[in-house]
């Protein structure tokens, strides 16, 4: 009998051999559906200057890029969206009054600063608009101006009107929950910032991006439990689930939970390494709190575990499938 040879042609090419329709621009769309419950709450409780920061931010995030990425001959970047989701992301963690000048001063040094000179996309080590948050804390009367909800700023240039309030997080720092009511917590009717006051909104956002997967409840349910069995165990001096409830619900702990600390970019891709991160996140904001002069702890928390994800990977990178126990170990 004849031998019969068979001819098969191999095509042999880089990396991914895996194909998705999922891409950097639908992720950053589906965020940026998952922020529209929340935007339109602010706009409900802080008026329509509460939307034209966040189209003001979004616009100068989406210019800064550009420009940047034109100054050096690079290609643009920009029809990726995340450019957007900063600019949207750092909106809603300042208060209302801001000046617009101060944001768009915080939108530069987000893209410029914290995202392109560390290669664009994908190379930076912490998260843009927390990063920016951070450093508009320079101006610290203007980021820590809180406008009572319900009074409707409709002033498109001027804050001169506004009515100011203490947060509840300021009276919660103080140990107490004097004046701090639950539900107008959960609902958001209390001063924050734009997109932080009202957990249910964030919550309705944040399962979206469950149910889409566009990311893991991992990072999210470290952080929260964490948050929930150290103000649990040690309340101050209050009904513990009560002030459990309260801390939960309080501040910018759900917007930075599901949509800061799950940044592909800053957080691990291992799935211990995720629980850790999540846990580390939540102690350093219940001690923040506790213990330091700041009355919100959920940016610097997720600032200082950004630093640590190479480590926080490389510890919970799993065992080679068939490595022996002894080579394991040692690595």
């Amino acid at each position: 009998m004849a031998q019969m040879k068979y001819f098969y042609e191999l095509t042999i090419s880089s990396s991914p051999h895996i194909h998705s329709k999922t891409t950097t621009a639908t992720i950053m769309r589906d965020v940026l559906i998952a922020l529209v419950p929340a935007l339109c709450g602010s706009v409900y409780f802080f008026g329509l200057r509460a939307l034209i920061m966040v189209l003001l931010s979004c616009a100068g995030c989406v210019f800064f890029e550009w420009a940047y990425r034109r100054l050096l001959r690079l290609d643009s970047t920009v029809h990726d969206g995340s450019a957007l989701v900063t600019g949207a992301l750092l909106a809603f963690v300042c208060p209302v009054t801001l000046p617009y000048w101060c944001l768009l001063i915080g939108d530069f040094f987000a893209i410029v600063v914290v995202k392109q000179l560390f290669g664009g996309i994908g190379r930076n080590f912490m998260n843009p608009a927390l990063a920016a948050r951070a450093f508009l804390f320079s101006w610290a009367a203007y980021m820590s101006s809180w406008v009572v909800p319900g009074f409707n700023l409709t002033g498109a240039w001027s804050t001169a009107d506004a009515v100011t309030a203490a947060t509840p997080l300021a009276a919660m720092h103080q140990g107490s929950l004097e004046g701090v009511n639950l539900l107008s917590l959960f609902l958001g009717n209390v001063g924050g910032s734009l997109g932080e006051t009202s957990a249910l909104l964030l919550l309705l956002g944040a399962a979206y991006l469950l149910i889409r997967r566009v990311i893991s409840i991992r990072i999210p349910a470290a952080y929260l439990l964490t948050v929930a069995v150290l103000t649990f165990l040690f309340p101050r001096g209050n009904d513990r689930l009560t002030w459990m409830a309260a801390q939960l619900c309080g501040g910018g702990l759900m917007l930075g939970a599901f949509f800061m600390a799950t940044d592909y970019v800053t957080s691990p891709i291992t799935k211990w390494g995720q629980v850790l991160f999540g846990i580390g996140c939540g102690v350093i904001t219940v001690v923040i709190r506790y213990f330091g002069s700041y009355a919100e702890g959920v940016s610097y928390a997720i600032l200082v575990m950004n630093a640590c994800v190479a480590l926080l990977d490389r510890v919970g990178r799993p065992v080679k499938f068939g490595a022996p126990k002894k080579e394991a170990v040692s690595k």
